[in-house]
């Protein structure tokens, strides 16, 4: 069962809608939705109006969401590491390019379609992270959420890997069930379709289970986060 996330989402005055990545072998109960012309982010704005983006081998949008969503082959390794390395500038030499794609592994899909939309309670089941779209200040709230359950021998409730937005989404966790989080939307390519003062905050369910479990106890209530708001003149 989804967890109630309201009361996180009013204590951190996040405005923007929370999306979903699901693994789906339905596609009805994501309508209205349409199909991955373009990349992922393209469709911020429609996220807002409550429609969903739907990604399969065959229509996927971009070759970078073919290749690290979908697992079609749509260049070679050869080819990726002049790409990005040489025309893009993203690794100093082809060597660390080369290494980096040893080291990162597409996401496995466990049926047939991707869909990217707001959240969609009755399909919990299939529902492998949450993205919360922040400003600076949001975002320091849910990280000190990600903090909040964790031991100093736990692995890094937050981290910010290198890789395109839309890797950032999923692929990049090496271990979904693990309680994480990553930031987000710092991919230049898809920078342009997302307010310039936003990011993303994007976790697992796991984590997402936790931020949502934080109640009036909880740093949500206290001295830091109050003191934060009344500097931006936003009701405590």
């Amino acid at each position: 069962m989804q967890p109630n996330y309201n009361y996180l989402i009013e204590k951190t005055g996040i405005t923007f809608p929370v999306v979903g990545f699901y693994d789906t072998p339905d596609i009805s109960a994501f309508e209205p939705s349409k199909t991955a012309k373009a990349c992922v982010f393209a469709y911020f704005t429609q996220w807002e109006k409550g429609k969903s983006v739907v990604l399969t081998q065959k229509q996927y949008g971009c070759p970078g969401a073919g290749s690290w969503l979908c697992n079609v082959k749509t260049r070679s390794r050869e080819e990726y590491i002049k790409f990005l390395a040489d025309e893009e500038g993203l690794k100093v030499n082809h060597e660390l390019m080369d290494k980096w794609l040893d080291v990162v592994k597409p996401y496995t899909k466990e049926h047939k379609n991707l869909v990217i939309g707001p959240l969609r309670p009755d399909q919990y089941k299939f529902l492998k992270t949450v993205t919360f779209f922040v400003n600076p200040d949001q975002l320091s709230m849910l990280m000190i959420g990600a903090q909040v359950f964790t031991s100093p021998t736990d692995p890094e409730p937050v981290i910010a890997p290198f890789g395109s937005g839309c890797m950032q989404l999923v692929s990049l966790f090496r271990d979904l069930s693990v309680p994480q989080a990553i930031v987000g939307a710092t991919d230049m390519a898809m920078r342009k379709y997302l307010p310039p003062e936003i990011l993303a905050f994007t976790v697992t369910k796991k984590m997402f289970e936790q931020l949502c479990s934080l109640d009036k106890k909880s740093y949500l209530e206290k001295r830091f986060i109050n003191s934060l708001k009344k500097a931006r003149e936003i009701p405590v």
